[in-house]
């Protein structure tokens, strides 16, 4: 039977990504046709200029960088959390720190040429949303590479050297030419384009539509 391809755009530094991921994965659970599906993960940069040595955290900057009053911040990161929670992920969004992600970008590459690319994006999520861990550290992504199963060795060459920044670029530019200008996002198949972290449900539909 015909495989399934499903394209995440996210990025590592992006909560609800986490969450959308989650519950793409509890949609697939249920999927009868699991098994057929293959999932290719893309980059995406909310901030293709933020810097890697950034240390305010996601609350400071809805305050610095958006004028938001501090009661809805603190609204927003609570609901944020209740969702997460919701779906079996812990949140502690006031550690979280949105630093520069190209490089964990291309440690997700690395990792999915050998067969654990969402196994290594699962860690640097969890790591960026509920540790509070610099992403953009090298010494950071290179603990948690290997963590994921990767070589420690191996990652440390990649980030040294400038691999898989051409498949981070390719995947940015692909997602600009079909109007990927959110994450969030997949596409079914190559058919049906989903915006946001999408209940369980309408995931679902969309593989069974597939």
């Amino acid at each position: 039977m015909e495989k399934i391809t499903v394209d995440i755009w996210s990025d590592i530094v992006c909560p609800w990504c986490y969450l959308g991921k989650r519950r793409f994965d509890l949609a697939l659970a249920g999927f009868e046709r699991a098994a057929d599906v293959r999932v290719r993960l893309r980059a995406f940069e909310l901030d293709p200029h933020g810097r890697p040595d950034d240390a305010r955290t996601i609350p400071e900057r809805m305050r610095d960088d958006l004028g938001m009053a501090p009661a809805v911040v603190a609204a927003g990161v609570r609901r944020l959390t209740e969702l997460a929670a919701a779906a079996g992920l812990e949140y502690h969004l006031d550690r979280a720190r949105p630093v520069n992600s190209f490089d964990a970008h291309r440690l997700i590459h690395f990792a999915a040429a050998a067969g654990l690319g969402e196994r290594a994006q699962g860690r640097l999520l969890h790591a960026y949303t509920g540790e509070g861990v610099n992403v953009a550290d090298h010494g950071e992504l290179i603990r948690l590479g290997a963590e994921a199963g990767l070589d420690a060795d191996a990652v440390g060459e990649l980030l040294a050297g400038d691999a898989h920044a051409a498949d981070v670029r390719a995947d940015e530019e692909l997602g600009h030419r079909i109007g990927v200008s959110g994450v969030p996002t997949f596409l079914v198949a190559g058919r049906y384009l989903l915006n946001g972290a999408q209940p369980v449900e309408v995931l679902a539909d969309a593989l069974r539509r597939a």
